[in-house]
């Protein structure tokens, strides 16, 4: 059984999970988001005293805090004790063009060159991470919801702000890809 599990799995398989997944929320009326944890642990602390944003009742949101502590626990689990040990697969185009940016293929989840603490400790690396988390954050505050929230539940429930959405985290995607990478590294 443990061998089947530390195997790679076939990518329909998370989408069969992620389905099932979804018609359980819609069952109980919910809806999947996993950046409005982090509204919800700011009005957990006290933040809705000065914040009115943050001023809510967190106490109905807390099915979602549970699903955040079981993703960190799961990928503790699947880290520490069904790893191959293997490298992530990258596809060879991947790797080619990851090269001709000056980055070579990850040798374990994620490139050196950019998640790495001798990476953070330069001013390229502090910048990207830095502006990388604002962009995020800042991001996912104004669309209202990070990507997964769009794209998983709010396409599922044909909700058209997150239609929006979605296509406009492909646009930037595809010039961060094309643009900004290329320009930074």
């Amino acid at each position: 059984m443990l061998e089947l599990l530390r195997q790679p799995w076939p990518w329909y398989t998370s989408g069969a999970v992620i389905a099932f997944v979804m018609v359980l929320l819609l069952f109980f009326g919910k809806s999947f988001g996993f950046s409005s944890n982090l509204r919800t642990i700011c009005s957990a602390c006290g933040a809705g005293k000065h914040v009115k944003f943050f001023d809510f009742n967190w106490k109905s949101q807390i099915w979602n805090l549970l699903f955040l502590v079981g993703a960190i626990i799961g990928g503790f689990i699947s880290a520490e004790f069904l790893s191959n040990g293997e490298a992530v697969q990258v596809s060879q185009a991947t790797v080619q063009d990851l090269q001709q940016l000056g980055i070579s293929k990850p040798e374990g989840i994620q490139p050196a060159e950019i998640f790495s603490l001798e990476a953070l400790f330069t001013v390229r690396g502090f910048l990207v991470l830095l502006l990388g988390g604002f962009m995020i954050g800042f991001g996912s505050r104004y669309a209202g919801g990070c990507t997964s929230g769009h794209a998983i539940s709010g396409l599922s429930n044909l909700q058209w702000p997150s239609l929006v959405a979605v296509v406009g985290f492909f646009i930037g995607g595809l010039i961060t890809t094309f643009i900004l990478l290329p320009l930074i590294f």
